[in-house]
């Protein structure tokens, strides 16, 4: 069912849960506020949300290589205490996100560090396509904010489908492992090589390679 914005809203000041979240279980429930809440709180979401101001200055910087060594990723990943940085689970997921990295190649955590000027180079470059496409001028503006999450999607770490679980972003993976753990996690910056980068060569199928590579 269609939900609206003021539903949304006001979950989400209810729950502290994302808006893309909050509209997901809102029209889970049928638009039933108290039921769209309590499944917030089944999948850990909205228990999330309420860790995510805690402090997180604990960790581990991840190393991620791609066989032969074309590829090569670091990544820090932060959490509350040192206790909680040292176990399987956390390091399991610190392993995850380095080899997204390595296999989806995101240039940014999250869409809060795009700068103006690329969001405005991307507006320019999107909207003379669908010029180009011959789309009337009313509706191109429409247009180009819908692929303007599709970038997002492509180049924004926590927007990515989970090389793993396709049906749920890293921004998801990264709530269910705060609600799982305790403790308030945050992705705070990575560093991709790529041998040759910038030399032309032949495509390659990196998710499929990093995939296989890690034998699932």
């Amino acid at each position: 069912m269609a939900v609206n914005a003021s539903a949304v809203k006001e979950l989400r000041e209810k729950t502290g849960a994302g808006m893309l979240d909050c509209k997901k279980a809102l029209e889970e429930a049928n638009g039933d506020l108290t039921r769209a809440a309590e499944i917030l709180r089944e999948k850990g979401l909205a228990a999330a949300a309420n860790k995510a101001g805690r402090v997180a200055t604990e960790g581990v910087v991840e190393s991620y290589i791609h066989a032969g060594g074309r590829i090569g990723v670091l990544v820090e990943i932060n959490c509350e205490t040192d206790f909680v940085a040292k176990t399987d689970q956390f390091r399991d997921f610190a392993r995850d996100i380095a080899m997204q990295i390595a296999a989806a190649n995101p240039k940014f955590v999250a869409r809060e560090e795009v700068s103006q000027d690329e969001l405005d180079k991307e507006r320019e470059i999107l909207t003379a396509q669908a010029l180009n496409e011959g789309k009337p001028e009313k509706i191109v503006e429409k247009m180009v904010e819908g692929r303007l999450a599709k970038y997002y999607e492509e180049f924004c770490l926590l927007e990515q489908s989970f090389i793993k679980d396709p049906d749920k972003t890293i921004s998801t993976l990264l709530k269910e492992k705060i609600s799982t753990i305790g403790e308030n996690i945050s992705i705070r910056r990575f560093v991709r090589y790529e041998l040759g980068e910038g030399l032309e060569k032949k495509e390659d199928n990196f998710v499929a390679e990093v995939m296989s590579q890690a034998k699932l």
